[in-house]
């Protein structure tokens, strides 16, 4: 099972979301966390490495809901960390 944290920004946009897009996002985490375990991305998800990065991944929850992540030092041994960096529309891309 992998690990998460989730920055200050990630945490107060969850929180503006309303309960339904809240509901959507953490339906996609449990694809998501499921894909990990696989070690390949249910392609719903539409994982992609955010364009002008090196180490910022956005992934679909919604038509227009759209989070990003990155992955930190393992905290157990052979299991992805993962970091919740924002979490909204499209506009989480301009400053991901």
């Amino acid at each position: 099972m992998p690990t998460y944290a989730r920055t200050a920004r990630f945490r107060r946009e969850f929180r503006r979301l309303d309960p339904a897009r809240q509901r959507a996002f953490l339906a996609m985490v449990e694809r998501f966390v499921n894909s990990l375990a696989r070690g390949q991305f249910d392609p719903t998800l539409r994982v992609k490495r955010v364009q002008g990065t090196r180490d910022v991944w956005e992934i679909s929850w919604a038509p227009d809901g759209r989070a990003t992540f990155s992955y930190g030092p393992e905290v157990r041994t052979g299991q992805a960390h993962v970091i919740w960096r924002r979490v909204g529309t499209h506009r989480v891309l301009e400053d991901p």
